[in-house]
């Protein structure tokens, strides 16, 4: 994509530096290259973000994911300009978010932008229905509208009849669903999601992604995941963006991330990372003219598979049948030649540690 029109979410260029001298730190950054310690050494800024860019498509799942410190919430929160950058450009939708006055900013988020933290963020003195309406009461709603689009809204996230209880009598997965809701009620076009199931078990977290995922299909919303949970990112997202010391690293679709790491630090970060639900057939297929070459000619009656089909669907496949087999684009056209021994040689590539 090229420019802020083509996409939902233009970030460019992006610095944000804490400290008192942080113009200063970054005049110094560009002229000479000082690294992230040598810049709290000399300057006393820390470096939150460091020159991000990226592109969001509409109705994407875009995952951002790193470790504790990589930068991944500090960047989320320059979207809707929680923090101000140092330095960059942001475009939401068209619109330049640096530009906004705080008035028009308030009214910007309230309407367009809205956002789930791993805390829930929930009014205790309110009850769930008045905490999801809460978005639409700021921005005048009249009280039987707001409460009949909060009580869609709970019926949505599977919370059908607690709408009058409070925070303090629902599970931390409940509770997880009201923000959600509360979020969706104000119908924004862009979510901000800041790792809002790593606080939850395992079981109800697993759950929480499958309903957001399917919500997310359903109401094409612009998400913007944060997540340090390569699992989580490979599972819900569309692309995902890799950020250590404020970098970001890679940029692809999990099958890009999982196969094509960019270095060793994205490496590390794979290689526990199962390529059956990830890899997919033209990922794995080799070219069919050389194969024939070698080979001879597949029979006309191969088994195929799609061009999207994962790795599972296909082992499944080789462990009845040793025989090579196509695969095939939507009108049926054969685009390569997968045998058993390229799923084999697949995942135990996918196996090795460095």
């Amino acid at each position: 994509m090229s420019s802020a029109e083509s996409c939902a979410i233009e970030i460019e260029g992006v610095w944000k530096i804490f400290g008192d001298k942080a113009q200063a730190a970054l005049a110094d950054i560009r002229a000479t290259g000082l690294s992230k310690k040598a810049v709290l050494e000399k300057h006393g800024c820390v470096v939150g973000v460091a020159d991000a860019t990226m592109r969001i498509n509409p109705g994407e799942i875009f995952c951002i994911m790193g470790l504790s410190g990589s930068g991944k919430s500090t960047l989320v929160r320059h979207i809707n300009r929680l923090l101000e950058p140092t330095a960059g450009r942001i475009i939401v939708n068209g619109e330049d978010i640096m530009a906004m006055k705080p008035d028009v900013l308030r009214r910007y988020r309230n309407e367009h932008i809205a956002m789930v933290f791993q805390n829930f963020a929930l009014m205790p003195h309110r009850s769930v229905v008045d905490n999801v309406a809460m978005p639409l009461e700021i921005r005048g709603i009249n009280k039987n509208d707001r409460l009949e689009i909060a009580e869609r809204t709970i019926d949505m996230v599977e919370l059908t009849g607690w709408g009058n209880k409070f925070a303090h009598e629902l599970s931390g997965g409940m509770q997880q669903r009201v923000g959600l809701a509360r979020a969706l009620a104000a119908d924004p076009e862009i979510l901000l999601m800041d790792e809002p199931f790593s606080a939850l078990d395992p079981l109800i977290r697993r759950q929480l992604q499958n309903e957001f995922m399917k919500l997310a299909s359903q109401m094409n919303k612009t998400t913007v995941f944060i997540t340090h949970d390569l699992d989580e990112a490979v599972r819900i997202g569309d692309r995902i963006a890799i950020m250590r010391d404020g970098r970001v690293v890679q940029i692809g679709t999990p099958e890009d991330i999982v196969m094509n790491p960019a270095d060793d630090y994205v490496s590390d970060f794979v290689a526990g990372i199962s390529r059956l639900k990830v890899v997919r057939a033209h990922a794995v297929m080799q070219d069919i003219a050389a194969f024939e070459a070698a080979h001879g000619p597949l029979g006309a009656d191969a088994k195929t598979f799609p061009e999207d089909a994962d790795l599972s669907q296909m082992i499944e496949h080789a462990i009845a049948d040793e025989r090579p087999f196509a695969v095939v684009d939507g009108a049926g056209h054969r685009l390569g030649i997968i045998t058993r021994a390229d799923l084999l040689r697949t995942v135990i590539e996918g196996t090795e540690t460095s």
